[in-house]
């Protein structure tokens, strides 16, 4: 079984058992949290789409970890313009298991 959540802007499709890093969110580690936005849920050869939302399907999953992604470089300029531009930016995330998918 899987399905289809939205959490942060992004949309993921997950399963029982996955390791996922998402957006940060305000949890603990180690703390068990639901995910109610999900888009669609399917099983096989079966799947249901919700509009937008599937109704009564929520997604349970354990916090692992909290953490930033490497660092990504940005670097700007206009060519002989004395211009130059150097900035980074490491964003945030946290990982977490998918533990069951209710439907």
């Amino acid at each position: 079984m899987y399905a289809v959540i939205k959490t942060g802007g992004k949309q993921y499709k997950v399963a029982s058992g996955e390791k996922l890093k998402i957006e940060q969110i305000p949890a603990d580690i180690g703390s068990e949290i639901t995910i109610d936005q999900v888009l669609a849920v399917g099983a096989g050869d079966s799947l249901k789409f919700g509009e937008p939302l599937v109704v009564g399907a929520s997604v349970t999953a354990t916090v692992i970890a909290q953490g930033r992604h490497d660092k990504v470089k940005i670097f700007k300029m206009r060519r002989r313009k004395h211009y130059q531009k150097r900035q980074g930016h490491r964003q945030n995330f946290t990982e977490i298991l998918i533990n069951n998918i209710l439907a």
